[in-house]
């Protein structure tokens, strides 16, 4: 019986929790935990994996700052390190699990379009957070856009939608070959094309947008978001939080989220749906299985 696939987007929240330290080593120990969850999954799947870097990239961001020898790299450089970084550890961990499995990371470009109104509004989170007042501190000496996320502050850049990936017949072929494929790392490397060349561009691609496109462009069957919450909520952090577990596209388009967090994720899954997908599964990272059985997290399917 051929495997179905399934597109998985590991938040970058769920690397490097809210709040810990951003040591390499505790970054290891939480793939390692992840990396049990999508070896279950690869176990009954074809995965496709995708991950988030907003803590990584903002650190490499902070470390750049305090070298002044030379420039600060730009972000598309910093995406494609973490890329990298990020993609060797998933790989190494879940080959150490699944040791007859192919395991391949794609360094992966992202096209984006120049004029997207998205590089006038930044939303996309990076690095730690901070108190508000360091953060305002921050924002001023390095000429940064900072906003609320939840009760702290932290950096936000600007977040394009992705239009085209430059690697995805690459990508393709890998999966014919039945590997277990890391990808899209932080939605992709930002670039767009100029006088026929690929350039980079000064950006952090929501990576949950980027597998919903990458998702649509392999025909996956599916499509798991897995992040620190274990299921899409009405009120969130409120008494009257409510979980949503069987809904649609429609249904969804009746609430508002949080453009920094659960915002993009509902955005995506929906544009999923509607471009033909079957299914989207939001929730917690170990709950990845039964998220995908409808017996956990919240599950979107098309309207009726």
């Amino acid at each position: 019986m051929t495997k179905q696939t399934v597109v998985v987007a590991l938040g970058g929240n769920a690397l490097l929790r809210r709040g810990e330290p951003l040591e390499a080593s505790i970054q290891r120990q939480n793939i390692a935990t992840a990396a049990k969850t999508i070896a279950e999954i690869a176990q009954q799947y074809n995965v496709v994996l995708v991950h988030g870097n907003g803590p990584q990239v903002g650190l490499l961001a902070l470390q750049g700052l305090e070298y002044k020898k030379v420039m600060p790299y730009p972000l598309d450089v910093l995406g494609s390190e973490t890329q990298g970084m990020i993609g060797y550890i998933l790989m190494q961990e879940l080959k150490n699990l699944l040791p007859q499995q192919d395991v391949s990371c794609m360094l992966t470009q992202m096209l984006v379009d120049p004029q997207d109104p998205a590089f006038a509004d930044p939303t996309k989170p990076i690095g730690p957070v901070y108190q508000e007042a360091e953060a305002r501190e921050l924002a001023e000496k390095f000429q940064w856009t900072v906003k609320a996320d939840g009760q702290y502050f932290r950096r936000v850049v600007p977040s394009p939608q992705p239009i085209g990936i430059v690697e995805c017949d690459a990508i393709e072929t890998l999966i014919k070959r039945d590997h277990l494929v890391i990808c899209t790392g932080g939605g992709g490397i930002p670039v767009k094309r100029e006088n026929n060349k690929l350039v980079g561009v000064e950006a952090v691609i929501d990576k949950d947008m980027s597998a919903a496109y990458l998702a649509k462009q392999l025909n996956a069957d599916a499509l798991l978001i897995l992040t620190d919450a274990d299921a899409v909520y009405l009120d969130w952090g409120k008494a009257t939080q409510k979980a949503i577990t069987n809904t649609t596209p429609r249904a969804l388009s009746q609430y508002s989220f949080d453009a920094g967090s659960m915002g993009p994720k509902i955005e995506a899954s929906c544009e999923f749906i509607k471009q033909g997908g079957k299914l989207v599964g939001i929730g917690a990272l170990h709950d990845g299985l039964e998220i995908l059985k409808g017996l956990a997290g919240t599950n979107i399917i098309a309207d009726k």
